[in-house]
């Protein structure tokens, strides 16, 4: 197994997801992690309110993952469907995952338990 699919691997059985695995820096206090794939048509209304509650939120990042091009992390985490959301705590922790285009305020109550 490449090195990067044993990091996806290990950090989704912690239950915490990082920079090595996010491919970027996750929010000081919250990370809404998105799945997503190009045909999608609910991705990209998915991405709009996520990056919408992001930019309200001081310290939470909108963070979305190629799923396609990002098998190792996606068989690691179980995405199966598109969009797929996680909802991290400051520290990577996984709080809240949900499938499917999200309403706004579910977002911001799934938010609320991570920060």
């Amino acid at each position: 197994m490449p090195e990067h699919e044993e990091a996806a691997g290990a950090a989704a059985g912690a239950g915490r997801l990082g920079a090595a695995e996010l491919g970027r820096e996750p929010g000081r206090r919250a990370s809404l992690v998105q799945f997503s794939t190009a045909f999608c048509q609910p991705c990209r209304a998915t991405r709009r309110i996520l990056a919408e509650i992001a930019a309200m939120v001081d310290g939470v990042e909108h963070i979305e993952i190629d799923a396609e091009r990002n098998l190792a992390l996606v068989r690691a985490l179980g995405v199966e469907k598109t969009p797929t959301v996680f909802v991290l705590d400051g520290a990577g922790r996984i709080v809240r995952r949900a499938v499917g285009m999200p309403r706004k305020a579910d977002v911001i109550a799934a938010l609320g338990a991570a920060v």
